[in-house]
Parts: C-alpha cells; sequence; structure tokens
C-alpha cells in the first residue's frame, strides 16, 4: 500500500547504512551514493528533512551495556550523530544540493542550533536540513528525535531507511519464514514489539497521525522508487 504523494518528509537513516561494507565509521563512496538518492528525491519538488543514527560510530546503549554511565554514552552517541550529519552535508553539498545541519546540541562552530522558525525557511528555500544530536538529552534514541522533528516540522510522513525492506511479524534474519507487512497499525507495533523504531518514536508518530514508511536504503534507487509508492515498503498508520 502506498500513500498520497507526499510533499514534505523526514528521511531517518539509521547509522550502519552509512558504513558501506566497511564495518565501522564512514564510507565516503557509499554516503556519495546515498546523497545522489536524496538528490533525486528532492529534485522531484519534495521538501526533506533527515535524521541519521550515530551506530557507525557510537551507540549509547552499547557503551551502556559494557559498563558506562548511560547518560554519558547517550551525549557521545549524540556527537556521533553530528559527524555523520556533517558528511552527508558535504556529499549533498558537492551534488549542489544547499544543506544546513541543526544540532539539538549547541556546536556554533560547525552547525546551527535547532530553530524550527529556521528549519521552515530553509525549507522553503528549498535546502536540505539534516537534524543532528536527537533530541539533545539522553534517554532517548535516533528515532525519537527523527519522530518529534517530523511532528515538529509537520511532516506528511516518516520514511526509515533501513537494511531490511519493510516490517516483518518476526525478525527475517533468524526466521526464513518470517512475513512482510504490506501495512500494520501503530497498535500492532506497539503491542507485538515488532521493532520498527522505539516505543516512544511509535508512540509520537501515532498521536500525531504521521505515517511511517520502512524500506530497505541499501538497494540502489529504492528511494526513489518507494516514494513513488513502488518500491517494496511497509505503512505504519492508523486502522
Amino acid at each position: 500500500m502506498s500513500l498520497p504523494k507526499p510533499k514534505r518528509i523526514l528521511l531517518k537513516l539509521s547509522g550502519e547504512v552509512l558504513m558501506g561494507d566497511q564495518q565501522f565509521g564512514i564510507d565516503p563512496a557509499f554516503v556519495a551514493e546515498l546523497a545522489a538518492e536524496v538528490k533525486a528525491a528532492k529534485d522531484t519538488g519534495l521538501e526533506l528533512c533527515l535524521v541519521i543514527g550515530g551506530g557507525n560510530i557510537f551507540r549509547g546503549m552499547a557503551g551502556a551495556a559494557k559498563g558506562m554511565d548511560r547518560a554519558q554514552a547517550d551525549y557521545m552517541g549524540m556527537l556521533a550523530t553530528v559527524m555523520n550529519a556533517l558528511a552527508m552535508q558535504n556529499a549533498l553539498e558537492q551534488l549542489g544540493v544547499p544543506t544546513r545541519v541543526q544540532s539539538a546540541i549547541e556546536m556554533d562552530k560547525v552547525c546551527e542550533p535547532v530553530i524550527r522558525r529556521r528549519a521552515e525557511r530553509h525549507l522553503e528555500k528549498g535546502r536540505v536540513v539534516i537534524f543532528a544530536a536527537g533530541v539533545g538529552a539522553p534517554y532517548f534514541t535516533t528515532d525519537s528525535g527523527a519522530a518529534l522533528r517530523a511532528a515538529e516540522m509537520k511532516c506528511d510522513a516518516l520514511y526509515k531507511g533501513t537494511s531490511v525492506d519493510g516490517v516483518y511479524d518476526s525478525d527475517p534474519k533468524k526466521n526464513a519464514a518470517a512475513k512482510r507487512f504490506e501495512t500494520v497499525s501503530y497498535d500492532r507495533v506497539l503491542a507485538d514489539n515488532l521493532k520498527v523504531m522505539d516505543a516512544s518514536a511509535v508512540a509520537l508518530c501515532r498521536d500525531n497521525a504521521i505515517p511511517i514508511v520502512v524500506f530497505s536504503i541499501r538497494e540502489k534507487g529504492n528511494l526513489a522508487r518507494v516514494l513513488a509508492g513502488e518500491g517494496v515498503q511497509t505503512v505504519v498508520q492508523k486502522d
């Protein structure tokens, strides 16, 4: 099932996709490919916000699991998302796409603070806005940051580009018989703990009627196909 053609979307990318085929860090060649996909989407007239995770550099929950203070580890994870945002900004601007990074943790030497009205103005002027550093507080994931920014910017939908081509009833990497949903309700995702995004992010999208579209970003050209309603995807929305 595809959604009506959106005017403004938030694209959430997991940090891991920036690794390409590496085990860690940022693969500039793969980031350039992603930037080309984002440019192609923007060239259709779409207003585009981005949120990128930090798992390719540092994941707060993983650090906490190894004995670090959770709040300290989460702040480190937020800084990782800023690095990814700057890498994506560089790749987009090399393609001629004007881009602004806004960080929930202020660091005025490298990016703007998150200011909603300024972000609105950037979008109106045809710029891509990348929101970094999550919500600016520990104990919240970048999924929650993405849902918050999507609501704040009045986006028509939140598109989540991952390594999996949709939402399944069980982990497709562990269960070969797992079935993919074409569409599924927010409540089913929460009740069955389907791991689309963390619960607070799903609930925030539900409460603001923002559909979540889950698709694979690793497949070249897939973002354009999904935006056109043709690619493999799962839409999370109300019944």
